[in-house]
């Protein structure tokens, strides 16, 4: 039987991020950054206006507010997109935020500080050098790496690429993730099933399809396949050249009419494995050729067929390997050691998943509740769970009080 560690190591091994491309902001967005960005020039490239209003040369505003009112006749107007006007001695220019500042102008006096004059502009007191400007560079400074390598990309991070001028990014591009669900008993929901037993809705496809998208990673549902060895392999050679990663739920079983098993052993380098885990101890993992494009490798992980089974798996397999393929540096749910509320009996040689409830904070600490029955979750409890409990291989029993560690779900 192989450890939960071990098939771990072994995906991460097999799967890197996917090769990086040159995309359009928009299409930007929640991928990692594959290379720095350099800013071309100062932002902003010139000193520019904070606030609607004059902007004038201090020292020639310095008898402003007293009781002989010094004005300053108004030149020009100043509008942003253009360049810089020069200011004439002994004269302000109206401007506006984001404008350029004037030649020979060091402040701007604010619109409510003055009587609004089109013709001549009178203030109430002496501007300070600098007020209500943003300097050259102030903000980036050419030459500087304004985002780096590895960076997530979000609103705050494409504004910062669109200011400095950039239309596309170069990034590691979102994984397209291909689900299979196998099996001659699933049923789509919304259709007519036997509830006494003739036909099983079909869940796994639907929780994965959310659950990569959580990921970050793009999902396509292709569907339920019968137990037809034929139909099964054609299925994913047609896929493959549309995947970067493929899952299938289900046929894992040792019985003969479980074909996923007998599908896999001659593709590619997939093995099957029973994992020192529950729920979910059978396991398929491994890469296949795409046989129209040569370089290319597609990990495929063959998960358990019960709901509960195969949304833990993924979580404990599938999600890092979709976030190391996606170029995130960190791979895995955040964890916190919690204290059990109440005592539960664990299997002896495997590590326990436990769908459970979280609460608590930092400073006073945090308790763990298990759901139901921790030795057959369901998928109620995983429902309403916000943690899975994980229960070491060599613990028999889990006391009140004792701490265990807990994969955080949700928030």
């Amino acid at each position: 039987m192989r450890s939960v560690q071990d098939h771990l190591a072994a995906v991460l091994a097999s799967v890197g991020p996917v090769a990086p491309l040159d995309v359009v902001l928009r299409d930007a967005v929640g991928c990692i950054l594959a290379a720095d960005v350099t800013a071309t020039h100062d932002l902003p490239a010139f000193a520019v206006a904070s606030r609607d209003g004059y902007a004038v040369a201090a020292h020639e505003t310095a008898g402003a507010g007293y009781a002989s009112a010094q004005s300053l006749p108004v030149a020009h107007d100043a509008r942003p997109g253009a360049g810089p006007l020069r200011l004439v001695p002994g004269s302000a220019v109206r401007v506006a935020s984001g404008a350029a500042l004037p030649l020979g102008a060091d402040a701007v006096v604010p619109l409510e500080e003055t009587d609004r004059g089109t013709a001549r502009v009178a203030m109430q007191r002496p501007a300070v050098p600098g007020q209500h400007v943003r300097p050259v560079a102030s903000d980036v400074r050419a030459g500087a790496v304004v985002l780096e390598a590895g960076t997530r990309l979000g609103a705050r991070q494409l504004a910062l690429a669109a200011a400095m001028g950039r239309g596309r990014l170069r990034v590691h591009p979102t994984p397209r993730v291909v689900l299979l669900s196998v099996g001659d008993e699933l049923v789509e929901p919304g259709t007519h099933a036997d509830r006494a037993g003739a036909g099983v809705f079909e869940a796994d496809g639907h929780a994965l399809e959310a659950a990569v998208r959580d990921a970050g990673a793009a999902s396509v549902r292709v569907g339920i396949l019968g137990d037809d060895r034929a139909v099964l392999r054609e299925a994913i050679e047609d896929q493959l050249v549309r995947a970067d990663l493929l899952v299938i739920t289900g046929g894992l079983s040792e019985l003969t009419h479980d074909t996923v098993k007998d599908v896999l052993a001659t593709m590619g380098s997939v093995r099957l494995d029973h994992v020192a885990m529950t729920p979910g101890q059978r396991h398929g993992f491994g890469t296949v050729a795409d046989d129209l494009a040569s370089d290319k490798a597609v990990p495929i992980f063959a998960l358990p067929g019960h709901p509960v089974a195969a949304q833990v798996s993924f979580e404990v397999f599938v999600r890092p390997a979709l976030r190391a393929m996606a170029g995130h540096a960190e791979l895995f749910r955040p964890s916190v050691a919690a204290e059990a509320v109440e005592g539960w009996v664990s299997p002896p040689g495997l590590r326990q998943f436990v769908p459970a409830t979280v609460l608590g904070s930092p400073d006073e600490g945090y308790r763990v509740t298990p759901i139901g029955d921790p030795s057959a979750p369901t998928v109620s409890a995983l429902a309403h769970a916000n943690a899975l409990a994980v229960v070491g291989e060599q613990d028999l029993t889990v006391h009140p009080g004792q701490v265990i560690h807990c994969l955080v779900l949700e928030g």
